[in-house]
């Protein structure tokens, strides 16, 4: 078997406990890894600013996978970005509005952005998006956006995927369901799983020499593209027929303790 040499983990209910918190010392095993060569990547729905910000002791020693693969950074530099098109983005910003109950977010590069009218979610929305524009008329701002998203706040993400989303936008663009409260649309074939396979292209991998952790339905792509593919044992039951392993919860620190197997230079069982 191949050595392992990139690592990838979802952060929401994988990496993260179901308090929102990062494993003890994870900047330490980060460094740990690069040390020995192997590359450890974050794949988020999330933005690129946020992730930096989270990670900004050891962000120039890691790669990230942001908003679904919208944008891949290596160790600082970025190598990969698609951006939607403004008319593609203020039709869906009207769809939302006149269609469902949800928050549009406008996913710009250097922010996000959303309507004044729904600054009540500020504190929550923040967590993801640690850069917010409040503006009066969202479907009149035009900006570099990788990403559109919809925030639920009744946790019904899932129901309007099925009846509204999928049959408008999945012909088009890539679709995806994140958690019960979001739903995120990029370009046609942006998704972790491309960005995955982008970077191991990158870095001259292949499938068996990458490892990724995931939980929920946008992490499927990314499971799919690498051998040593896992779901934690807080994903729901029907994420099992796509990924290979299974590991411990998120709250029992399930990716840390593949980690410590690897830098323990005991390799996954194939």
């Amino acid at each position: 078997m191949n050595t392992i040499k990139l690592i990838a983990s979802d952060m929401d209910h994988t990496l993260l406990t179901e308090k929102g918190e990062l494993p003890p010392n994870l900047d330490t095993y980060i460094l740990q890894l690069d040390k020995i060569g192997i590359d450890f990547v974050i794949a988020s729905g999330r933005p690129l600013y946020t992730l930096e910000t989270i990670f900004s002791n050891v962000k120039h020693k890691m790669s990230f996978i942001s908003d679904n693969g919208g944008v891949i950074c290596y160790k600082g530099e970025v190598l990969f970005k698609s951006l939607l098109k403004p008319v593609d983005y203020h039709a869906m910003i009207e769809f939302v509005e006149n269609k469902t109950e949800g928050i549009p977010i406008l996913c710009g590069l250097p922010r996000a952005f959303v309507s004044e009218k729904n600054k009540m979610y500020e504190t929550y929305l923040k967590t993801f998006y640690s850069k917010i524009a409040f503006v009066e008329e969202l479907n009149k701002v035009t900006v570099d956006a990788n990403k559109f998203t919809i925030y639920f706040p009744h946790k019904d993400s899932s129901a309007y995927y099925e009846k509204l989303f999928k049959p408008q936008y999945s012909n088009h663009f890539s679709v995806t369901v994140g958690d019960t409260v979001w739903i995120d649309i990029m370009n046609y074939g942006i998704d972790k799983g491309k960005a995955i396979r982008l970077l191991g292209k990158k870095l001259g991998l292949e499938s068996e020499q990458m490892m990724a952790f995931g939980d929920t339905y946008n992490d499927i792509e990314m499971l799919r593209s690498v051998k040593y593919s896992y779901i934690v044992a807080n994903a729901a039951d029907d994420m099992k027929q796509y990924a290979n392993f299974i590991t411990d919860s998120n709250d029992n620190f399930g990716v840390i303790k593949i980690i410590d197997t690897i830098i323990g230079d005991e390799q996954p069982l194939e």
